[in-house]
C-alpha cells in the first residue's frame, strides 16, 4: 500500500493532467471533423485515432531510446509521427477557438497540455534505473594447517613425544591404555593419524618398559 501510494502521488498528477488535456483535445478534433461532414461515429473515431497517434508515436521514440536504434536521417519515424498528430490536434482546436488571441491561447491549452504530459511520461519511462550493487563478500581467511606428516616417514618426533605424554596421563588417570578415539579427540588429529602414534608407541622401547 505505501508502494501505490508514493507511485500515485509521483504519477498521479501527470496522468490526471493526460487525461483532462486528452479530453479536451479530443472534443475539439471531433466538433472539427462533425462539421466538416465526419458525422456521427467517424467523427469519435477521427478524434480517437489522432490523440491514439500520439501516444503510440511517443511510445515508439521511447522504444528506439531503450533499444538504442537508429534511424536515416536526421529525424525518426516516430517523432514525424508524434508531430503531425500534434499539428492536427492544435489545428483543431484553433478551429474551434474564438477569433481572438486569448481564444486561440485556450483553445490551444488542451494539445499543448497534452503533449507535455505524453513528454513527462515518455522522460520517466525512458530514464535510466540504477542497478542494485552488490558489497563483495568477505572471505575468511584460510585457517592454517599443520602439515600432515608422510605416513612412509612416519609422525614427528615432537608430536610422539606428545602423544607419549598424553598416553600416559590418561593410562595414570584411568587406569587402562588410551584408545584411538581419545587419542585422536585430545590431539586434535585424523583418525589415521592417531592409529599410527598407537602403532609408534605400541612398538616404542619407552612402552615396553
Amino acid at each position: 500500500m505505501r508502494r501505490l501510494a508514493c507511485w500515485l502521488l509521483d504519477s498521479g498528477p501527470v496522468l490526471v493532467l493526460a487525461a483532462i488535456a486528452g479530453a479536451g483535445s479530443f472534443t475539439h478534433i471531433r466538433d472539427t471533423a462533425a462539421e466538416h461532414g465526419q458525422t456521427g461515429w467517424m467523427a469519435w473515431a477521427i478524434a480517437v485515432c489522432v490523440d491514439l497517434t500520439c501516444v503510440m508515436a511517443a511510445r515508439e521514440r521511447q522504444r528506439d531510446r531503450k533499444t538504442a536504434r537508429s534511424w536515416n536521417g536526421p529525424v525518426s519515424w516516430p517523432t514525424l509521427v508524434l508531430a503531425a498528430g500534434v499539428v492536427l490536434s492544435l489545428a483543431a482546436n484553433l478551429n474551434q477557438a474564438d477569433p481572438s488571441a486569448w481564444g486561440w491561447i485556450t483553445a490551444a491549452t488542451p494539445a499543448g497540455a497534452f503533449l507535455i504530459a505524453i513528454s513527462m511520461l515518455e522522460r520517466r519511462a525512458s530514464a535510466p534505473r540504477p542497478e542494485p550493487s552488490f558489497a563483495p563478500e568477505t572471505v575468511p581467511a584460510p585457517l592454517p594447517v599443520q602439515p600432515i606428516p608422510d605416513r612412509e616417514d612416519g609422525p614427528s618426533t615432537e608430536l610422539l613425544d606428545y602423544a607419549r605424554r598424553v598416553a600416559e596421563e590418561y593410562q595414570t588417570a584411568q587406569s587402562r591404555p588410551i584408545s584411538r578415539d581419545t587419542l585422536r579427540a585430545r590431539l586434535g588429529v585424523s583418525t589415521q593419524l592417531a592409529s599410527d602414534l598407537l602403532c609408534h608407541l605400541s612398538t616404542a622401547p619407552e612402552a615396553q618398559r
